[in-house]
């Protein structure tokens, strides 16, 4: 057999630990040479011919020595490569050959041409250097085997293989992806990148097309800064490549059957992108910065915030764009983008993204320090939210967003290191290079297509101006901002290459220049084509929802037929489907409840509203982290069969199986992620008026993760951009001593979010209101968030309980008067108010008490406050003089502060209003039983005595 000697050098990839991984290539190369990857093969090749100690060369049969040899050297830290001959130095120099290509593959893009402004030194990479694996000058006319590559001839010497691997690896792209585990992915990068050299061929006209994308992207940008001095904008200036990918993105993806694009990005270029690419008139851009607005909108938003949408022509047809509106919060716009586009995909039965593509624009700083990025990349391959792969670009200027140095922008070399997570490739490129620009963009978008997955384009560039046009860098970046000032600008680089090249004139640039002005002179479109006269069939009409007037009322009873024939669906199982006695027990119950024997509880009447939204043509999309199960185990949702675990054979959705033609039913457990998730449903909701789209929180209070998802978007996004959604976000909520992070959905901070009725903030009671509240959400021709306080504890008490019928008649009752018929009416003195949990907990002590001269009203709606039916409640007691807001939380929470205004407007002169509940308190609930008993005791007593402390009198 052949002797293997222990020589080795450092490899990135490979660990000593590894070797029941390379006996594994090694058996299947001693079957099928082809069968492992190229640079092995060239090894076990070598190997194969290097000879034996009886002086043979026949092939390997026994492997002991390779693993004995292995975890022999794994003793001694990280390895590379291979093993050589102690006999033969071709036969190392051949191994050498190997773990060089390997080299320049795995580390050429740190001493790649990256920087337009050349600030620094390239390092010194000695894995880049031949005399690192043993070469001197002697050995560069050597010429050896590199069938293992993909540069064209099967044999090459020394030199011109050196001279390949720098042309490819470090000149102005910068290649990263020797880090992903598929081969395919790998060689198929390799072959795209080496046969060229990582230097496209482009045809003349090709050329002349990127010059006028620069020219568009440069002249856009002066023009604003000679017509509107001073004014925010955040300058493109010295990124002007990135309008050539970007357009080369749409175009090629248009070509490869990408029939709509959803693009993500903060605001540096983003009025570069709304004109130059989606075709927003310059007229229109003026406006804005003339300080006109649209009279239809209640807020508004500055220029640098607003989205657009435009139909654009491309080789493969007509494709949608639409460019997402982001607030200053930067990267959260990333799930809301991810969000939309699965929309967009399911609407079209696109179940892979080939014609729905996300492009998301990150700025470096970004990109590496917010933790939404990595969230959203997680979500990259997950079932219920992959889109199929995002082409990701990223504005590299170098500084970060204000006046940062690298070194405290982030702990990794590179801003993208993140996506290393999911394996995504990364091409650094050079941005004064905007032919290597574009021909990274088209790497990307054909990855993306073939594989599915996320890829970046990191276009290193510059920053001319500051971060905002009223900023001065040269403060904080002397010597940089030298350079910068010295810089011609990357169209004018690029504009004399073709003129050295004769592909344009020597005045073709200029005339470009002064032919770009003349338009924005007479405000025209700066792109050609924009298709003002197309309309896709995938399109979604908003108008229906738009621009109505609020109503709480809506047809919401269904008849006690079709609730029995669906109660009857839910709850049966396929032949020889075996759940869990506990569950078995459940549907059992539900069953007797479909049939009237049982009064619902609250899971039965979520699956009602459910189900019968499904069978009227309304599809339904459930997330949260155990959304299928439900965090308390009273959904079940999903089953599971105890005999099988396999998730394809092994489930079983009752609601996807109520009616034959029925809508989608769609239930995810999700990532542990509340801001991306939380993010990317209302991003779907905002794409898809006719499904229920629903988060729910594991518990009410972990959506403190994603506040600035209901800030920025959820409760501001129509008053600011017209946006309509109708997301629905189940917080549980309810006091029963979990301590502080279990107890507190924070009412309060929805309800301060509330205005210009923005959206709507519930706490419902009963099952039929959990039935008719669902309903309602589709029903009416608005589409609202809706934000609804669900119960622990109700969850399963019998006293929250509806019967069936309850469900065929009526409606959601925004206030519930009291129901108590032994209550005298005339009698009453006091009223006391509430919402959620706690209503119970004050009947069962006027029970005990025997007080009748108090009745009890639920507010089941707090914003809009239902004033009507408030009013309406309290007329049914001519005689009361006192009204007391009773709740669970703590005087400076809850919904006292924010509802107390809309009680006090409901009472007469000479009643008082009070409040009964826990003190005032810096944490949402406290931690210990004891004290938590002692309080709930408190608040109810303090409900039914006398007024004391704070008490308003109207």
């Amino acid at each position: 057999m052949t002797k293997l000697y222990e020589q080795y050098n450092i490899n990135s990839y490979l660990f000593g630990g590894n070797a029941p991984y390379i006996e594994e290539l090694y058996e299947a190369y001693l079957n099928n040479p082809g069968s492992v990857p190229d640079n092995w093969r060239a090894y076990f090749d070598a190997v194969q011919h290097v000879p034996a100690t009886d002086g043979s060369t026949r092939p390997d049969v026994a492997h002991a020595p390779v693993i004995a040899s292995f975890a022999e050297r794994a003793k001694q830290g990280p390895i590379r490569t291979v093993i050589a001959s102690a006999d033969s130095d071709m036969g190392r120099k051949r191994v050498a050959v190997t773990q060089l290509i390997a080299g320049y593959r795995d580390l050429g893009s740190r001493f790649a041409n990256l920087d337009p402004l050349q600030r620094q030194e390239r390092p010194n990479i000695p894995e880049l250097d031949p005399s690192f694996y043993g070469f001197t000058d002697a050995d560069m006319d050597i010429v050896f085997n590199i069938n293992n590559t993909y540069f064209g001839p099967e044999t090459a010497s020394l030199r011109d293989l050196l001279q390949m691997l720098r042309d490819t690896y470090t000149r102005s792209i910068g290649a990263e992806f020797t880090y992903i585990s598929d081969m395919a992915e790998v060689r198929w990068l390799e072959e795209r990148l080496e046969p060229t050299r990582a230097v496209p061929s482009f045809s003349s006209e090709k050329k002349k097309h990127i010059l006028e994308r620069l020219t568009a992207a440069e002249g856009l940008e002066r023009y604003l800064h000679t017509k509107y001095v001073g004014q925010k904008r955040f300058s493109l200036e010295g990124g002007e490549s990135f309008i050539a990918s970007l357009d080369e993105t749409i175009q090629r993806a248009g070509e490869k059957g990408v029939q709509e694009i959803v693009i993500g990005m903060a605001h540096r270029g983003r009025l570069n992108v709304l004109v130059n690419i989606l075709g927003k008139t310059p007229q229109e851009l003026f406006s804005e910065f003339e300080g006109r607005h649209a009279d239809d909108l209640p807020a508004g938003d500055v220029k640098y915030h607003q989205g657009f949408s435009s139909d654009v022509s491309t080789p493969g047809g007509p494709v949608h764009l639409s460019l997402a509106f982001n607030p200053s919060h930067l990267e959260i716009v990333n799930p809301v983008v991810e969000g939309s586009v699965k929309a967009r995909m399911d609407r079209r039965g696109d179940k892979d993204g080939s014609q729905v593509l996300p492009i998301l624009v990150h700025g470096d700083a970004a990109f590496a320090g917010q933790g939404v990025v990595m969230e959203t990349l997680n979500l990259a391959q997950t079932r219920g939210y992959g889109t199929g792969g995002t082409v990701h670009i990223v504005i590299n200027n170098q500084i970060g967003f204000t006046t940062s140095d690298p070194r405290d922008s982030r702990s990794t070399l590179y801003c993208s290191d993140v996506v290393k997570m999911i394996e995504a490739p990364v091409l650094h490129v050079n941005g004064d290079d905007p032919e290597a620009v574009v021909f990274a963009t088209q790497i990307a978008v054909d990855y993306r297509m073939k594989f599915k997955k996320d890829i970046v384009v990191d276009i290193i560039c510059f920053r001319k101006l500051g971060h905002n046009e009223q900023d001065t860098p040269a403060l904080t970046q002397p010597l940089m901002y030298k350079k910068i000032a010295q810089h011609p600008g990357t169209r004018k680089l690029y504009a004399d290459k073709l003129v050295t090249q004769q592909t344009i004139p020597a005045d073709g640039g200029e005339e470009l220049v002064k032919a770009y002005r003349a338009a924005m002179d007479a405000g025209k479109h700066a792109i050609d084509p924009v298709l003002t006269n197309f309309k896709s069939k995938y399109a979604v009409d908003w108008l229906p929802f738009l621009n109505r007037k609020w109503t709480d009322a809506a047809e919401t009873a269904v008849p006690m037929a079709e609730l029995k024939r669906l109660a009857a669906k839910i709850t049966t199982v396929p032949e020889g489907f075996k759940v869990h006695s506990l569950v078995e027990k459940v549907l059992n119950d539900r069953a007797a409840m479909g049939r009237g024997e049982m009064n619902l509880d609250w899971g039965m009447g979520e699956h009602l509203a459910y189900a019968s939204l499904v069978s009227s043509g309304y599809a339904v999309r459930l997330t949260g982290q155990d959304a299928g199960r439900g965090t308390f185990t009273h959904r079940h949702a999903v089953l599971h069969d105890q005999n099988r675990e396999r998730w394809d054979a092994g489930t079983f959705i009752p609601l996807q199986n109520v009616a034959e033609n029925q809508s989608t039913f769609t239930v995810i457990d999700s990532v542990l992620s509340e801001e991306a998730v939380l993010a990317f449903e209302y991003g779907y909701s905002t794409a898809e008026p006719n499904t229920l789209t629903i988060w729910e929180a594991q518990f009410g209070d972990f959506a403190n993760g994603a506040q600035v998802v209901m800030d920025q978007f959820i409760s501001s996004g129509e008053v600011k951009w017209g946006r309509a959604s109708g997301l629905v976000q189940m917080l549980p909520h309810g006091y029963e001593g979990q301590g502080p992070e279990h107890s507190s959905a924070r009412i309060e901070r929805y309800l301060q979010l509330c205005a210009d009725n923005n959206m709507q903030v519930v706490q419902p009671t009963t099952a039929a209101q959990i039935f008719h509240l669902l309903r309602r959400q589709m029903i009416r021709l608005f589409r609202k968030p809706l934000i609804i306080m669900t119960p622990k504890s109700l969850l399963r008490n019998k006293d929250a309980g509806s019967p069936l019928s309850d469900l065929a008649k009526g409606s959601f009752q925004t206030v519930i008067p009291e129901v108590d018929e032994t209550i005298d009416a005339k009698k009453v003195k006091r009223i006391v108010a509430c919402s959620g949990k706690v209503y119970y907990d004050l009947v069962n002590a006027r029970k005990e008490r025997g007080q009748t001269d108090t009745a009890i009203i639920r507010v089941e709606q707090l914003y809009p406050f239902p004033h009507k039916a408030f009013a309406a409640a309290l007329k049914q007691f001519p005689n009361f003089n006192e009204l007391v807001w009773a709740q669970d939380e703590p005087q400076n929470q809850g919904a006292w502060l924010q509802i107390q205004h809309n009680i006090f407007e409901n009472l007469s002169e000479g009643q008082k209003l009070a409040y009964a509940g826990r003190p005032a308190s810096a944490s949402p609930a406290v931690g210990y039983y004891d004290k938590h008993y002692a309080q709930q005791k408190a608040l109810i007593e303090t409900a039914f005595a006398k007024l004391k402390g704070f008490v308003l009198t109207k």
